[in-house]
Protein backbone atom coordinates (compact mmCIF):
# COMPACT_ATOMS: atom_id res chain seq x y z
CA UNK A 1 0.00 0.00 0.00
CA UNK A 2 1.48 3.36 -1.12
CA UNK A 3 1.66 6.74 0.92
CA UNK A 4 -0.63 7.90 -1.56
CA UNK A 5 -3.33 5.35 -0.59
CA UNK A 6 -2.96 5.92 2.69
CA UNK A 7 -3.43 9.46 2.74
CA UNK A 8 -6.56 8.94 0.61
CA UNK A 9 -7.85 6.53 3.34
CA UNK A 10 -7.12 8.90 5.71
CA UNK A 11 -9.13 11.50 4.17
CA UNK A 12 -12.30 9.12 4.33
CA UNK A 13 -14.55 9.78 7.35
CA UNK A 14 -15.79 6.09 7.53
CA UNK A 15 -12.07 5.01 7.45
CA UNK A 16 -11.69 7.05 10.18
CA UNK A 17 -14.20 6.30 11.97
CA UNK A 18 -13.86 2.23 11.65
CA UNK A 19 -10.17 2.92 12.55
CA UNK A 20 -11.30 5.56 15.79
CA UNK A 21 -13.55 2.30 17.23
CA UNK A 22 -10.71 -0.33 16.27
CA UNK A 23 -8.53 1.94 18.72
CA UNK A 24 -11.13 1.98 21.49
CA UNK A 25 -11.65 -1.57 21.20
CA UNK A 26 -7.20 -2.41 21.43
CA UNK A 27 -7.22 0.14 24.47
CA UNK A 28 -9.78 -1.61 26.49
CA UNK A 29 -9.09 -5.33 26.24
CA UNK A 30 -5.29 -4.02 25.87
CA UNK A 31 -5.43 -2.23 29.52
CA UNK A 32 -8.11 -5.28 30.92
CA UNK A 33 -5.24 -7.92 30.29
CA UNK A 34 -2.44 -5.50 30.94
CA UNK A 35 -4.09 -5.24 34.52
CA UNK A 36 -3.86 -8.96 35.00
CA UNK A 37 -0.59 -9.00 34.58
CA UNK A 38 0.29 -6.24 36.70
CA UNK A 39 -1.44 -6.94 39.36
CA UNK A 40 -1.14 -11.27 39.03
CA UNK A 41 -4.70 -11.70 39.12
CA UNK A 42 -7.65 -13.04 36.67
CA UNK A 43 -10.10 -10.54 37.91
CA UNK A 44 -7.91 -6.71 38.32
CA UNK A 45 -11.51 -4.99 38.72
CA UNK A 46 -14.87 -6.22 39.91
CA UNK A 47 -18.64 -4.17 40.89
CA UNK A 48 -19.65 -4.73 44.16
CA UNK A 49 -22.92 -6.31 43.39
CA UNK A 50 -24.31 -6.87 47.55
CA UNK A 51 -24.14 -4.39 50.46
CA UNK A 52 -22.87 -7.69 53.14
CA UNK A 53 -20.06 -5.38 53.49
CA UNK A 54 -21.56 -2.02 54.18
CA UNK A 55 -21.56 -1.02 58.05
CA UNK A 56 -23.76 2.11 57.73
CA UNK A 57 -27.01 1.61 60.17
CA UNK A 58 -30.20 3.25 58.49
CA UNK A 59 -29.12 3.83 55.38
CA UNK A 60 -29.60 1.89 52.31
CA UNK A 61 -26.41 0.46 51.27
CA UNK A 62 -26.95 2.11 47.57
CA UNK A 63 -23.48 3.58 47.31
CA UNK A 64 -24.86 7.09 46.35
CA UNK A 65 -25.72 8.53 49.72
CA UNK A 66 -22.49 7.73 51.82
CA UNK A 67 -19.92 7.19 49.66
CA UNK A 68 -16.97 7.55 50.50
CA UNK A 69 -17.59 6.05 54.56
CA UNK A 70 -16.38 3.13 55.50
CA UNK A 71 -15.69 -0.55 53.50
CA UNK A 72 -17.51 -1.88 50.44
CA UNK A 73 -21.00 -0.16 49.19
CA UNK A 74 -22.97 -1.72 46.12
CA UNK A 75 -21.42 0.15 42.89
CA UNK A 76 -18.40 0.36 44.41
CA UNK A 77 -15.56 -0.73 41.20
CA UNK A 78 -12.92 -2.41 43.71
CA UNK A 79 -9.13 -3.15 42.39
CA UNK A 80 -7.99 -6.39 43.36
CA UNK A 81 -4.62 -8.02 43.82
CA UNK A 82 -3.29 -11.25 43.61
CA UNK A 83 -0.90 -12.33 46.65
CA UNK A 84 0.38 -15.34 48.63
CA UNK A 85 -2.38 -16.84 51.00
CA UNK A 86 0.62 -16.16 54.00
CA UNK A 87 0.45 -12.46 52.86
CA UNK A 88 -3.02 -12.13 53.75
CA UNK A 89 -3.46 -10.47 56.87
CA UNK A 90 -6.64 -12.09 59.14
CA UNK A 91 -8.36 -10.30 61.70
CA UNK A 92 -11.97 -9.01 62.58
CA UNK A 93 -13.34 -5.80 61.22
CA UNK A 94 -11.25 -3.40 59.99
CA UNK A 95 -8.07 -4.77 60.66
CA UNK A 96 -8.33 -7.68 58.46
CA UNK A 97 -7.84 -7.60 54.52
CA UNK A 98 -10.99 -8.18 52.24
CA UNK A 99 -10.37 -10.99 49.91
CA UNK A 100 -12.33 -12.36 46.70
CA UNK A 101 -12.75 -15.76 46.46
CA UNK A 102 -14.93 -18.83 45.19
CA UNK A 103 -17.28 -20.35 47.38
CA UNK A 104 -15.74 -23.28 48.51
CA UNK A 105 -18.91 -25.86 47.00
CA UNK A 106 -17.32 -25.21 43.79
CA UNK A 107 -19.53 -22.06 42.06
CA UNK A 108 -18.64 -19.83 40.07
CA UNK A 109 -19.76 -16.85 42.27
CA UNK A 110 -17.00 -14.52 43.20
CA UNK A 111 -17.76 -13.39 47.01
CA UNK A 112 -16.30 -10.03 48.71
CA UNK A 113 -15.88 -10.50 52.15
CA UNK A 114 -13.23 -10.16 55.44
CA UNK A 115 -10.52 -12.73 56.09
CA UNK A 116 -11.28 -12.53 60.00
CA UNK A 117 -8.92 -15.40 60.68
CA UNK A 118 -7.10 -18.36 59.42
CA UNK A 119 -6.29 -22.32 60.40
CA UNK A 120 -3.63 -24.83 58.27
CA UNK A 121 -5.32 -28.24 57.61
CA UNK A 122 -3.32 -30.62 54.99
CA UNK A 123 -0.39 -27.87 54.72
CA UNK A 124 -2.98 -25.50 53.20
CA UNK A 125 -4.01 -22.38 54.41
CA UNK A 126 -8.20 -21.61 55.22
CA UNK A 127 -9.69 -18.91 55.95
CA UNK A 128 -12.60 -17.76 57.97
CA UNK A 129 -14.62 -14.73 56.11
CA UNK A 130 -17.43 -12.77 57.00
CA UNK A 131 -19.15 -9.77 55.50
CA UNK A 132 -18.51 -6.75 58.02
CA UNK A 133 -22.64 -6.26 57.97
CA UNK A 134 -23.21 -10.08 58.85
CA UNK A 135 -23.28 -10.97 62.48
CA UNK A 136 -22.29 -14.16 61.85
CA UNK A 137 -18.85 -15.63 59.88
CA UNK A 138 -19.61 -17.45 56.84
CA UNK A 139 -20.56 -20.92 57.26
CA UNK A 140 -17.58 -22.86 55.26
CA UNK A 141 -14.14 -22.30 55.65
CA UNK A 142 -12.13 -20.88 52.16
CA UNK A 143 -9.29 -22.97 51.40
CA UNK A 144 -6.80 -20.59 49.68
CA UNK A 145 -6.94 -22.34 46.45
CA UNK A 146 -10.36 -20.75 46.01
CA UNK A 147 -8.93 -17.26 47.21
CA UNK A 148 -8.63 -14.78 43.63
CA UNK A 149 -7.09 -11.74 45.40
CA UNK A 150 -6.61 -8.83 47.97
CA UNK A 151 -9.35 -5.59 47.58
CA UNK A 152 -6.51 -2.85 47.55
CA UNK A 153 -8.71 0.20 46.22
CA UNK A 154 -12.11 1.00 45.96
CA UNK A 155 -13.65 3.56 43.40
CA UNK A 156 -17.46 5.27 44.87
CA UNK A 157 -19.82 4.83 41.43
CA UNK A 158 -18.16 3.67 39.08
CA UNK A 159 -19.12 -0.13 39.28
CA UNK A 160 -23.02 0.92 38.77
CA UNK A 161 -21.99 1.18 35.16
CA UNK A 162 -20.67 -2.81 34.94
CA UNK A 163 -23.90 -3.53 37.06
CA UNK A 164 -25.94 -2.07 34.69
CA UNK A 165 -24.28 -3.69 31.91
CA UNK A 166 -25.55 -7.21 33.39
CA UNK A 167 -28.88 -6.53 32.49
CA UNK A 168 -29.55 -7.58 28.69
CA UNK A 169 -31.59 -4.04 28.59
CA UNK A 170 -28.48 -2.64 29.81
CA UNK A 171 -26.11 -3.60 27.60
CA UNK A 172 -28.69 -2.46 24.37
CA UNK A 173 -28.75 0.72 25.78
CA UNK A 174 -25.25 1.29 25.95
CA UNK A 175 -24.85 -0.04 22.25
CA UNK A 176 -27.42 2.34 21.20
CA UNK A 177 -25.41 5.23 23.16
CA UNK A 178 -22.51 4.46 21.53
CA UNK A 179 -23.51 4.50 18.50
CA UNK A 180 -25.69 7.61 18.65
CA UNK A 181 -22.05 9.23 19.58
CA UNK A 182 -20.38 8.01 16.41
CA UNK A 183 -23.24 8.93 14.24
CA UNK A 184 -22.58 12.37 15.80
CA UNK A 185 -18.79 13.02 16.20
CA UNK A 186 -18.25 11.38 13.13
CA UNK A 187 -20.64 10.52 10.30
CA UNK A 188 -23.20 13.61 10.10
CA UNK A 189 -19.41 15.88 10.24
CA UNK A 190 -18.64 13.86 6.88
CA UNK A 191 -22.55 14.39 5.31
CA UNK A 192 -22.52 18.13 5.98
CA UNK A 193 -19.21 18.53 4.65
CA UNK A 194 -19.87 17.04 1.55
CA UNK A 195 -22.80 19.40 1.23
CA UNK A 196 -21.08 21.96 1.80
CA UNK A 197 -18.63 20.93 -1.20
CA UNK A 198 -21.67 20.45 -2.94
CA UNK A 199 -22.72 23.83 -2.80
CA UNK A 200 -19.52 25.38 -3.33
CA UNK A 201 -19.32 23.66 -6.65
CA UNK A 202 -22.30 24.85 -7.45
CA UNK A 203 -22.25 28.15 -6.68
CA UNK A 204 -18.44 28.11 -8.49
CA UNK A 205 -20.28 26.62 -11.51
CA UNK A 206 -23.27 29.63 -11.24
CA UNK A 207 -21.06 32.19 -11.37
CA UNK A 208 -19.21 30.58 -14.34
CA UNK A 209 -22.37 30.65 -16.32
CA UNK A 210 -23.09 34.37 -14.83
Amino acid sequence: MTISTLKQLWKNEYFKTALMIILIIVVVFGFWYGSQVVLNTQYPALAVASGSMCTVEGMKCDGWSHPFSATLHVGDLIIIQGVKPEEIKTAPNPDGDIIVFRRPQGSSELIVHRAIAEQMMNDKIFFRTQGDANSVPDPALVPEDNVVGRVVLRIPWIGHIALFMHDSSGIFIIIFLIIILVVIEFIMPAFRGKEAKAEQKESVEKAFEA
